[in-house]
């Protein structure tokens, strides 16, 4: 065998035992497949064995009721809401993490995971305590005539609580990556911090920002624990769309609440689908 050829394929074999990390790529791969199974695509099966058994009308009815249409709109407005305001002190957050050195740092730095550790019933209680018009800050507003607690402010309240997480953790990396150089760079000619901002680091947290976005508003319309407290459960005000398929199952109508399920699995992948698709075009662009 010629000398290049012998130099090739023991390039090949030495990049080929690179990649495999984890020896056995068949294994590997079964034991992945069968835990996605497990744990994502046979539950999400079963969604649809139930409503097998279901006519389309029946279907339609539960997911069109006029009641259960007024918890889409209370879950779905407080989840973007929520989202929203999440992005913006994210940002934030993240940024003065990764960019300032100051006392307490790790501490604030591990409580941001705290949503994360924190039983959610615990998380609903407590913001429920807290933003009555009996509590520290719910005391303050409703002398003013304002109401937190059992309004869709304090169930965007949750949310936020429930969702901040995921929107500093997809940023946080990569603030962490970009060089401040760049910044200085930039200051030294003479542009101005919001310029700077706008033009530099912005373009490049969009995508991780987007993807935070995503994830803390797939969270928030679907959660039940850290809401249901704070939300009071008033029907057509504040009824959440979690609470009325735990309704339906208490009165052992599998198909309604399976149907009203399936809707928040469609809308919580085509969220996630549209973002994520957002953000490949984005750095499409970026890099080209």
């Amino acid at each position: 065998m010629p000398k290049r050829a012998m130099g090739t394929n023991t390039g090949r074999s030495i990049r080929r035992r690179r990649n495999q990390v984890i020896p056995g790529f068949g294994l590997s791969m079964g034991v992945t497949i069968f835990m996605l199974s497990l744990i994502v695509l046979i539950p999400l099966a079963s969604v649809f064995v139930v409503l097998s058994g279901a006519t389309p009308q029946e279907i339609w009815k539960a997911i069109t009721d006029p009641q259960t249409v007024s918890t889409y709109k209370v879950s779905f407005a407080c989840a973007g809401i929520a989202s929203v305001v999440n992005v913006v002190f994210g940002i934030l957050l993240a940024w003065i993490i990764t960019r300032y050195k100051f006392p307490l740092r790790r501490v604030l730095d591990g409580l941001i995971e705290l949503p994360f550790a924190l039983p959610t019933a615990v998380a609903g209680i407590s913001l429920t305590t807290l933003y009555s018009d009996k509590g520290w800050i719910g005391g303050f507003f409703a002398k003013f005539g304002v109401m937190i607690s059992y309004t869709t402010i304090g169930i965007t309240i949750a949310m936020i609580f429930i969702g901040i997480p995921f929107v500093v953790r997809s940023i946080q990396p990569v603030l962490e990556k970009l060089d401040p150089q760049y910044d200085e760079a930039a200051s030294v000619l003479g542009a101005s911090k919001a310029r700077i901002f706008f033009k530099i680091i912005f373009p490049e947290i969009t995508p991780a920002a987007l993807t935070g976005f995503g994830l803390a508003f797939a969270r928030a319309i679907g959660e039940y624990g850290s809401v249901v407290f704070i939300a009071g459960n008033i029907p057509w005000k504040t009824q959440i769309t979690p609470l009325i398929i735990k309704s339906k199952l208490e009165q052992f109508n599998y198909t309604a609440a399976t149907s009203i399920a399936l809707v928040m699995i469609i809308f919580a992948f085509c969220v996630l689908f549209g973002i994520n698709t957002l953000q490949a075009r984005i750095n499409r662009i970026a890099q080209g």
